[in-house]
């Protein structure tokens, strides 16, 4: 009795000290859980509320409005217009590809669209991916009704760019295209904007020198997804910066007229204010529409594109570099009379050719000119009166004066591929071939062949700087959000008054003077008469032997071994306010192929609404009548009416 009585105590003891033992061993456990708690909801309060936030809360940039580009008068030319598109999210979706396949039997995804999107999901990571664009609204509406069982999927709304007057700006303006590899990899930090679904920027023209201006800043929206990856609703939203609206110095309406009327000929024109530089047209044919690469181009278009002949992607009024022909007859006339070498009343024989050193340099006539002066020599564009001023005044003064008019240099406006041109003299052969300057490179620089070369854009400004007087440049961009761009008037050129005047009186009697080569190109109205210069510019040695035989015209050649016809005029003479320079690919001469369309340009400049048949000779007012009706403008939509379409 008594031993068990101290069993039972002893028990007693026992669980006691195991009760103190294993209460105190829940007290440390719940005493370190309450502690990691407290440091968990207190101390890292902060931290693990962020991280839930990240979990139900995506940030999205939001793509800023593209700045608008207007004509002179407020005409857009470049707008933005609403885009349906379907985009996905990497993280969200999981498995991108199965995803993708269950997407593809809701809209029609092409093979190309699926493998781009799985290898930008591969490589642009946690950045939405866009799938497809230029949705109907009923297929978007599928894709919403469906987005439960297609994590990560989501339609939206974006812009995108459109160019509702197609070809007429197409070398201008040029167009936008999607963000590039090489595009960021010319960049040092990529703007995240760049990386946001087929993001676009500008690729040429104005659209890619005024990138900066045109893309604005990117704004920012906080939306809550679910698990599955869907946006439930949006929480907030920071509004970016719309683009900088641009307004160009070129008038629509005039630039359509220009366009229309090279049609599908190789050619380019240009016309600019002569008092301010201001480009009121410059158009390249023939042209293509830039739609067409926004959209995405297709290989067969492209195709279509680059196996033209015609060049329809080369800007041919900036990049084109052609030798000037007798267009260039001005600089050498304008460099002979200030070196002191000739007079207006000098004389020159011209018995049909220039002989050097035993070669022949022919005139365009072959039976001759006789005895000419400057008016004349320009007038009837001789060949010898040139060859021989030339021979005085030497090739480094020719070029000085061919570069204070604009020659053999690069003109700062922004366009693409922009050419220096080349105004020679005897140091750039020097350094160029290690060869000397021989007097036959001379002759033939006199007259516009041989190494010089220049742009229809010089081209007008040589002809506009030549009937002010004044170093106007060429200006492009009007204003930008309305802050008027900087007008250079330019300062005077610095060449004697009466050396100019006889040169633009030489200029007035090639297109007034019965025996002018433009003569038949002539404006009648006294008022708008006009002052000019033809060119006909070699592509192709003429042989002896087809000299021999007469055969030296183009008729009977392949046009690309045609000559190239070009024309420069401004126009009123009295009051020179236009300047106009005229480029055709092979077209022969420039007296009918050029010339006719020079004073076409000018005329339309000049008027208010389609130019008047009364300012054309009467033997060509019916036909000139009949091509203005068919060179329509566009409506107000800036649309090509269906007759002009066809």
């Amino acid at each position: 009795m008594r031993r068990s009585a101290r069993d039972t105590e002893e028990s007693a003891r026992k669980i006691t000290r195991r009760s103190l033992f294993l209460g105190g061993s829940m007290a440390a456990v719940v005493a370190v859980l309450g502690a990691r708690m407290r440091h968990m909801q207190v101390d890292q309060a902060d931290e693990f509320r962020l991280l839930a936030e990240d979990n139900r809360i995506s940030i999205r940039l939001v793509p800023p409005a593209r700045g608008l580009i207007y004509d002179r008068n407020g005409k857009v030319i470049a707008g933005n217009e609403q885009n349906y598109r379907v985009v996905i999210s990497r993280d969200d979706a999981g498995n991108v590809e199965d995803v993708l396949n269950r997407l593809s039997g809701i809209l029609p995804i092409s093979a190309e669209d699926f493998d781009r999107a799985l290898k930008e999901a591969r490589r642009r990571s946690p950045l939405p991916i866009l799938v497809a664009d230029r949705l109907s609204w009923d297929d978007v509406s599928k894709v919403a009704i469906n987005t439960p069982a297609l994590p990560g999927v989501s339609p939206e709304v974006g812009l995108s760019r459109i160019y509702p007057r197609d070809t007429d700006f197409a070398h201008v303006v040029g167009y936008v295209g999607p963000v590039s590899d090489s595009d960021l990899a010319k960049q040092d930090e990529p703007d995240p904007l760049l990386q946001t679904p087929k993001f676009q920027i500008g690729k040429i023209g104005v659209e890619t020198w005024m990138e900066g201006d045109l893309r604005g800043k990117a704004g920012s929206r906080r939306v809550e997804v679910n698990a599955a990856g869907r946006v439930m609703r949006e929480l907030g939203r920071q509004e970016g910066d719309a683009g900088a609206d641009i307004r160009l110095t070129i008038n629509a309406d005039v630039q359509n007229y220009v366009q229309a009327r090279l049609g599908e000929e190789a050619a380019a024109a240009v016309i600019m204010d002569v008092s301010n530089g201001d480009i009121l047209a410059i158009a390249s044919a023939p042209s293509f529409d830039p739609n067409l690469f926004v959209r995405g181009i297709s290989h067969k278009d492209y195709n279509a594109l680059t196996e033209n002949d015609h060049r329809p992607l080369a800007n041919k009024s900036v990049q084109g570099a052609y030798p000037p022909g007798s267009t260039f007859k001005m600089v050498t006339a304008l460099a002979a009379l200030e070196a002191g070498e000739i007079s207006t009343s000098t004389s020159v024989f011209c018995p049909g050719y220039y002989e050097l050193g035993g070669r022949r340099f022919h005139c365009w006539k072959r039976q001759g000119h006789g005895h000419v002066t400057l008016e004349r020599a320009l007038s009837e564009s001789c060949d010898v009166y040139f060859y021989e001023i030339a021979m005085k005044v030497g090739i480094d003064k020719i070029a000085e004066v061919g570069r204070k008019l604009g020659l053999g240099m690069r003109h700062d406006i922004p366009m693409s591929a922009i050419t220096e041109g080349l105004m020679p003299n005897k140091d750039w052969k020097a350094e160029r071939y290690k060869k000397d300057w021989m007097i036959g490179d001379t002759v033939n620089a006199s007259i516009g062949q041989g190494y010089v070369l220049t742009s229809p854009l010089q081209l007008a400004v040589m002809t506009a700087r030549i009937a002010s007087g004044k170093a106007v440049s060429p200006r492009l961009i009007y204003s930008v959000d309305d802050k008027p761009s900087a007008v250079d008037p330019g300062e005077d050129l610095g060449l004697n008054a009466q050396h100019l005047k006889a040169v633009q009186q030489g200029m007035y009697s090639v297109s007034n003077s019965q025996r002018g080569t433009a003569y038949s190109s002539r404006i009648e109205d006294k008022a708008l008469k006009m002052a000019g210069k033809t060119g006909t510019s070699q592509v192709r040695n003429i042989s002896v032997a087809e000299r021999a035989r007469g055969v030296i015209g183009n008729a009977d050649l392949p046009w690309n071994r045609r000559d190239h016809a070009l024309f420069v005029a401004y126009a009123p003479y009295d009051n020179p306010r236009y300047a106009v320079s005229v480029v055709v690919e092979h077209g022969g001469s420039g007296s009918s192929a050029a010339a006719p369309i020079g004073r076409d340009i000018l005329l339309r400049a000049m008027s208010d609404g389609i130019p008047p048949s009364s300012a054309y000779p009467a033997s060509q007012r019916n036909r000139i009548d009949t091509m203005h009706r068919k060179l329509e403008l566009r409506d107000a939509d800036g649309k090509l009416p269906e007759s002009s379409r066809a």
